[in-house]
């Protein structure tokens, strides 16, 4: 192996039957890989190194092989074309630098040729097309090249044309390209590199891989024209070990998993940066389930059946590594990220029939290490029936599956007729709230669920500062939502397309563990959607009929009786096609119909498009018969404690419970209110979460007595009466009721450190935040009359004692050594909580549960800064209101009692102000 040539991946796809296996012969061939040419239908293809795939004339496995074209080495991986192994080819693509596209010239582009078209769109990745088949009769170039603009795209360019013909197509591809064009007359080779790989042109040859007739030159286009890419960029650059060392520089994307004759399990994968060596010690990719640490034993390259053992792999090098037995794929390893979720998917299910005498642990523990190789064959085992199920694409699949196990595991399986798999999402946006305290236990959580985009899956987000649930626990519930399918409630069927958020939580810091916010995540998934608007989904083919002309009212009449869909009929001649979408549960059986009628004529091709509203959702309701409330693996309702004991608290009432407060209730409570200031338009203000009247001197003297009674004398202030504040659209109901006293207790170092411009002067002076600090609740405490107590740590300054200062129209508090302010606020609490209404600003979750336990609240740092910038506006908002008439008047600036001294000297009653 070259170590210092360039790496170059390119995969070869197509529709079964186009001549992709064929066709990859006969660049290896050419190349001087192989001496001599295989066939398919002779069953000794280089790449055919399976005798399934050499009995049945299809590629099911993916391989790969190594040639040199030019200065560059290659790695050609050799994708399946059935549809059933459509997922095997998907995960290929995640490690490619170019593909090939071969499309057969006597069948153009098929319903299956579209779907890998859409996927190469997804990933982004350069298309070089091969229309082979050429030298069979009734192929046209120019029809073939019209219906590759047509269906594909526009810039499809036939590269077998002349110099100045060629360039002038290529300039109409780019606006840069044309402007080179026009001032030079031609392209340069660097240019037209470009091109290609941004996806602005895909090349097309035309030949006969069979007879070698276009291949030569197909091959001179590919070593012209292709250049290394950079493959992935790693957007995060976490430190791993690597024997012993930093792993920033390494990045590795797993597509396949496999395991040789001997059985010893290979990782197939791409080093997409730095280098591999053998003995390195990998960890757990960056979005691992679980951590692991194992080390590399051999770096095999393969070339079909045989393989070269090398020292090491650099970036771009393909290879399969044994000594890892965690690895999965679309992992990414080092700095590399995980892949999304497959878009191809399995819509069957098939109960697994096992022979009689035959181990169904047994077998299940075989069927998993086949589901390790194929993800997507995504076995089941139903606990209760003690039967195996099976998701797959199709009745091929079954039958290669049925020959693994016998090969493999000597056993002989079978399936049943199968169902369709279907999926639930939601229709409306809800809250959903966890919450798991059995004793000695504590973990609440809150999740905005969101319906999402059509194929999207199931998106995970937090939105949630680190201040109210520290960042490791939020890892936890993220990790926690994405290590199992969760069920929706009409069907049991597993969500899709749906958008889950973070947006609430609370751990304790002796009681929680990790196990309990995987019970609160999974029953806040359950009650959330015990709430929504439930939608079931079923997958829908999208295909295309080609039959008889004289035969297309039949298939419309048939189509629409399955709840299918189609487009206006294409007719050629005495030929005529037919696309559109229907239904998986009507049109899985239809081949056989469309054959009999059209006496072998009519030809169909379905492909998945995806999960859609099911078109008969409440008979598939009532005759799966789900009951929620009665599905014990996933239960709906939440575990809460009191005198001792944990009790369950069904879904429903929950929120009655829940030890924080409804985010979505709170935004919409706070959108309201605004909404309510700017249509009122009052004069006032409006009475926020403090607005109240003023408070009695009477009242002034009760607060100063619970100090007393608990820190000492303080001297007391001697205040002006107050005006009276209150909101607009408050109505008295009862004159003679008491306002009952609003307290305030503010942990002072927790707000600095939680807003940004009080953290950032901190930084350079405490004293100055501190300050500043104190003058903003000073305004705030002016405008919404409630008591504030501000309260600052000094447990940490030895000898330090108590202090309780008077500031303006607040009280400061610095507490005594070795006490913090949330020891001292728990203790104000404990004494006035019940009796007055208490309002705690905290992000700390220790004072949070203290707060709600003797009856007070809370709110967070965050959310009191959105509240004092409302005091700020309304503040504003009323002065402007004063100075209306645009004059300014002494008079209206003092207090009732100065103006009324100011009067008498005026009028000459007295000589001067007392």
């Amino acid at each position: 192996m070259d170590d210092s040539s360039e790496h170059i991946c390119i995969g070869i796809l197509a529709h079964v039957d186009a001549g992709k296996t064929t066709l990859s012969e006969s660049l290896l061939y050419l190349s001087g890989k192989i001496r001599a040419l295989g066939r398919v239908d002779h069953k000794n293809a280089y790449l055919d190194t399976y005798e399934l795939e050499r009995s049945r004339g299809i590629t099911i496995f993916s391989k790969q092989a190594v040639f040199n074209l030019g200065d560059t080495q290659v790695t050609l991986l050799d994708t399946p074309g059935h549809v059933d192994f459509s997922t095997e080819m998907e995960r290929t693509l995640q490690v490619l630098d170019y593909a090939i596209l071969v499309i057969s010239g006597t069948d153009g582009v098929q319903g299956h040729t579209r779907t890998l078209w859409s996927l190469l769109r997804r990933y982004r990745i350069p298309v070089f097309i091969f229309i082979n088949k050429m030298d069979q009769e009734g192929t046209n170039r120019e029809k073939l090249l019209c219906e590759l603009k047509k269906h594909l795209d526009g810039a499809c360019v036939a590269f077998d044309q002349e110099g100045e013909a060629l360039h002038e197509e290529l300039a109409m591809c780019e606006e840069a390209a044309l402007e080179e064009y026009l001032e030079n007359g031609a392209l340069k080779e660097e240019t037209i590199i470009r091109l290609i790989a941004k996806r602005n042109v895909y090349p097309c040859y035309f030949g006969s891989a069979l007879k070698l007739y276009g291949v030569g030159e197909f091959m001179e286009g590919l070593e012209h024209y292709m250049r290394a890419r950079a493959f992935i960029s790693l957007e995060n650059e976490k430190s791993r070990a690597v024997s012993g060392k930093s792993q920033k520089s390494f990045g590795a994307k797993v597509f396949k998993i496999s395991r040789d004759t001997q059985g010893t399990r290979l990782t197939h994968l791409r080093v997409t940066q730095g280098t591999l060596k053998v003995k390195d010690i990998l960890t757990q990719g960056l979005e691992a389930p679980e951590p692991w640490e194992e080390k590399v034993n051999q770096i095999r390259i393969y070339s079909g059946e045989k393989y070269e053992m090398v020292s090491e792999a650099k970036t771009g090098c393909v290879c399969a590594v044994t000594g890892l037995n965690h690895t999965y794929p679309g992992e990414g390893l080092g700095g590399e990220k995980a892949s999304g979720t497959p878009v191809l998917e399995p819509v069957l299910n098939y109960r697994v029939c096992l022979p009689e005498g035959c181990d169904a642990h047994t077998m299940l523990k075989n069927l998993r290490q086949l589901e390790e190789e194929d993800p997507m064959l995504r076995i089941v085992w139903d606990e209760e029936l003690g039967e195996i199920y099976a998701q797959l694409m199709g009745a091929v699949q079954i039958e290669i599956l049925q020959s693994l196990v016998k090969e493999r595991f000597h056993t002989e399986i079978t399936f049943d007729t199968g169902n369709i798999v279907y999926k639930e999402t939601i229709r409306n946006t809800v809250e959903g709230v966890g919450h798991f305290e059995p004793l000695r236990h504590y973990a609440e959580v809150h999740l905005l669920l969101e319906p999402g985009e059509p194929g999207s899956g199931v998106v995970l987000e937090t939105d949630l500062s680190e201040d109210e649930l520290d960042g490791n626990w939020q890892r936890l519930v993220l990790t926690h939502l994405a290590e199992r399918e969760h069920r929706g409630i009409l069907t049991g069927a597993a969500v899709t397309d749906i958008r889950i958020t973070l947006i609430a939580g609370q751990a304790h810091p002796k009681h929680t563990e990790g196990g309990d916010f995987r019970q609160a995540t999974y029953r806040a998934v359950r009650q959330g959607l015990m709430q929504a608007d439930s939608i079931l989904l079923e997958p829908y083919y999208e295909y295309c009929l080609e039959l008889p002309s004289e035969m297309v009212g039949r298939a419309m009449t048939d189509i629409r009786k399955m709840c299918g869909e189609f487009e206006q009929p294409e007719i050629a001649g005495e030929t005529a096609l037919l696309r559109g979408k229907a239904p998986v549960a009507t049109m899985r059986d239809y081949q056989i119909e469309v054959h009999s009628y059209s006496r072998g004529r009519g030809r169909l091709t379905c492909t998945f498009k995806g999960y859609e509203p099911c078109h008969n959702a409440q008979e598939i309701i009532e005759e799966k018969g789900y009951e929620p409330e009665r599905d014990l693996e996933n239960p709906t309702g939440s575990v809460f404690c009191a005198h001792g004991a944990g009790f369950v608290v069904p879904w429903n009432q929950v929120p009655e419970y829940m030890h924080i407060e409804s985010v979505l209730e709170k935004k919409a409570r706070q959108k309201n209110t605004e909404s309510m200031v700017q249509q009122a338009g009052m004069k006032h203000g409006v009475g926020g979460a403090f607005s109240r009247t003023s408070f009695t001197q009477e009242e002034e003297k009760e607060l100063e007595e619970i100090f007393i009674r608990t820190y000492g004398k303080i001297e007391r202030r001697t205040s002006a009466d107050s005006r009276y504040v209150a909101g607009g659209l408050e109505k008295k109901r009862h004159k003679k009721e008491e306002a009952v006293q609003e307290y305030l207790l503010v942990d002072g170092y927790n707000v600095i450190f939680a807003w940004d411009d009080l953290k950032e002067l901190a930084k350079e002076n405490i004293d100055a935040a501190r300050n500043k600090l104190m003058d903003i609740l000073c305004n705030y405490q002016g405008f919404r009359r409630c008591v504030v107590i501000l309260v600052f740590d000094a447990y940490k300054v030895d000898g330090y004692a108590l202090e309780i200062q008077k500031y303006h129209n607040i009280h400061v508090v610095y507490t005594k050594e070795a006490e913090t302010a949330d020891q001292y606020i728990e203790k104000v609490v404990h004494q006035i909580g019940r009796k007055y209404h208490v309002t705690v600003v905290t992000s700390d979750s220790v004072e949070q549960v203290v707060t709600l336990g003797q009856g007070g609240t809370l709110i967070s740092s965050r959310e009191f800064k959105e509240e004092v910038e409302l005091v700020r506006r309304l503040i504003r908002e009323e002065y402007a209101s004063r100075r209306e008439s645009g004059k300014n008047y002494l008079f209206d600036h003092m207090d009732e009692k100065m103006a009324k001294q100011m009067e008498d000297v005026r009028l000459g009653r007295k000589d001067f102000i007392e």
